[in-house]
């Protein structure tokens, strides 16, 4: 049997388990990219510590109110509903008037398990999505902290807590998630001005645009190819002056690694099945009855079991403890919407393969001073997303260039207490992925950019530019009686630069962040007998306000260097480009 096939029909078999529950999806399947579950390789007597390289959260000097939300032992919940709880805000904090409010998620785990997806919830509304680290026999430990501020108006009324966190306990997987997560809200300095409230910081409304409880499953939708569209009806109040519509959305199962499936004309010149096809493109598309108004080209979260585990622990991927979320401005459309009526928002994953989670919070501004504004679409332009496959292959030798392009633009006016406003957002996107199949299917190397440039203005601008660069290079080594060598080397990249005018000044802000690995994992007979992971990160923020800077490398579950500091360097320890 050749390498490739051997390959494809591994990326076709569970891997011990099927269960036949709502959460089928999250099983891991053997890939090339998603290894067996490692034994536990390093000599530590004692928990490790993993986490995610990013800045610190900028707190005031007050003493924050701290809540327990939750504290729950996550065993087996395939197919149970999210563990609830009552929420209530924090009437008994000296002040109401906020300047931060971080979410802090705590948890440790001891045994055998994979990595879990998880989502937090209130009213409805996600707050946090993430994944869990794979333990160890000697023990986890890791903690999120996430700036939830902007969800102030939820936060001060009466919800409904949900936690999702599917995870599967038996004689193989036996570890536990033990989690713990607190709120922790942070009173505003005497004259110091600085509080949630005012136009540009948080809503005043925040609308769930999720499945409803109960669900045996998280509250997000499921899209499991590029037919299926997910959708949820809302009704905004008639006094909005403002909306944006913030996405979650994560992959999974035959498309965890998108960016590495393989085109379908080279599937179907060389009679392979697999499940893993569609190409590399994929284009999250959202829609207001039935308009495209905006696209998401999501960034490449890796998981902390992807690849090779050990590059993940205790430097986890970018965006893997924290996954982004995306906003869409919805201003510009807000006259087709102030009618009192119910409307719809949409969403459809372009190549799509299962299973794709996507939910979003539809945050509006409210006119205190109005009963009704008004407002007026005046033009909208959708350039759709033209896709360019150029195919070199002989056999299940070759290489592809992927290329796409996009733009959205909308252009309106919105009137309230605070006058005729014109409004207008749009967003232009490019991506690139070159692949490259050789040594007979041993081999593969995917190097991927995607760019995203947004901008929005009505009584404030903002301007965007996102550079998201991704190169891999897998290749499996047949060393003879049974033992296959697997050498993964990573590079992933999130760099933006931001800039704000909120009527007082430009705000800058600007931001490279840099991480590869290197690794080997050693199969004997499907079981993984041996490994190394090494990984470095360089981390740079900066605004006017604010600078950050860590540099942090590891080996084999051990920190081997680790620099951080809060001044700005003119120099970035390693070269990144926007």
């Amino acid at each position: 049997m050749t390498s490739v096939l051997r390959l494809l029909l591994l990326s076709l078999s569970l891997l011990h388990h099927s269960l036949s529950t709502t959460a089928d999806n999250y099983i891991h399947k053997k890939t090339r990219f998603r290894p067996e579950l490692l034994s536990d390789l390093s000599t530590k007597t004692h928990p490790t510590t993993i986490f995610e390289v990013t800045k610190p959260i900028q707190l005031p000097k007050t003493k924050p109110c701290s809540y327990l939300l939750l504290q729950h032992d996550f065993g087996f919940t395939y197919g149970s509903p999210p563990v609830l709880a009552n929420y209530t805000p924090p009437l008994n904090c000296p002040s109401q008037n906020f300047a931060k409010i971080v979410l802090q998620w705590e948890a440790t785990c001891k045994g055998t398990q994979f990595d879990r997806i998880f989502g937090v919830w209130l009213g409805g509304v996600e707050l946090l999505r993430s994944c869990t680290a794979e333990p160890t026999a000697s023990g986890i430990v890791w903690t999120v902290k996430k700036d939830i501020t902007r969800y102030y108006s939820l936060l001060m009324n009466n919800q409904t807590l949900a936690v999702f966190l599917g995870n599967l306990v038996n004689a193989v997987y036996t570890g536990v998630y033990h989690v713990k997560i607190t709120v922790h809200f942070y009173p505003a300095e005497v004259n110091s001005g600085n509080s949630v409230r005012g136009y540009g910081s948080s809503a005043d409304l925040i609308l769930p645009i999720s499945q409803n409880i109960p669900s045996n499953d998280g509250l997000w939708f499921r899209i499991g190819n590029s037919a299926d569209t997910t959708s949820e009806k809302f009704m905004i109040p008639q006094n909005a002056y403002r909306a944006v519509v913030e996405v979650y959305v994560s992959f999974h199962e035959n498309d965890e690694f998108w960016y590495s499936n393989f085109p379908n004309n080279f599937i179907t010149a060389n009679n392979i099945s697999t499940q893993r096809g569609n190409g590399a493109f994929r284009e999250v598309v959202v829609a207001l009855d039935g308009m495209e108004i905006g696209a998401v080209w999501p960034f490449t979260v890796i998981y902390t079991g992807g690849f090779n585990p050990l590059l993940w622990t205790p430097i986890t991927g970018i965006g893997s403890f924290d996954l982004p979320s995306y906003d869409i401005e919805v201003t510009p459309f807000l006259g087709t919407i102030l009618d009192g009526k119910t409307h719809e928002f949409a969403f459809r994953v372009a190549n799509a393969l299962n299973v794709w989670l996507i939910d979003a919070n539809l945050h509006v501004w409210l006119d205190k001073k109005s009963a009704k504004t008004e407002g007026q679409l005046l033009k909208h332009s959708v350039l759709p997303a033209v896709v360019t496959l150029v195919s070199n292959f002989t056999g299940i030798n070759g290489n592809f260039l992927t290329t796409v392009n996009k733009s959205v633009s909308s252009v309106g006016w919105v009137k309230s207490s605070l006058g005729k406003i014109a409004t207008n957002a749009t967003q232009r996107f490019d991506f690139s992925n070159f692949m490259v199949f050789g040594k007979d299917g041993d081999l593969q190397i995917v190097n991927q950019i995607i760019n995203f440039n947004e901008s929005s203005s009505s009584l404030f601008s903002t301007k965007s530019s996102k550079r998201f660069p991704l190169y891999l290079y897998s290749e499996e080594v047949d060393k003879g009686n049974g033992t296959l060598s697997e050498v993964t080397n990573l590079t992933l990249g999130y760099n933006e630069l931001g800039v704000k005018d909120g009527g007082s000044g430009f705000s800058v802000s600007s931001l490279k962040n840099l991480q590869t690995g290197q690794g080997v994992l050693i199969r004997k007979r499907n079981s993984i007998v041996a490994g190394r992971g090494s990984t470095q990160q360089a981390y740079q923020y900066g605004d006017s306000k604010f600078c950050y800077f860590r540099n942090v490398s590891s080996l084999n579950n051990a920190i081997l260097h680790d620099e951080e500091g809060k001044t700005c360097r003119k120099k970035f320890p390693v070269p990144i480009d926007f």
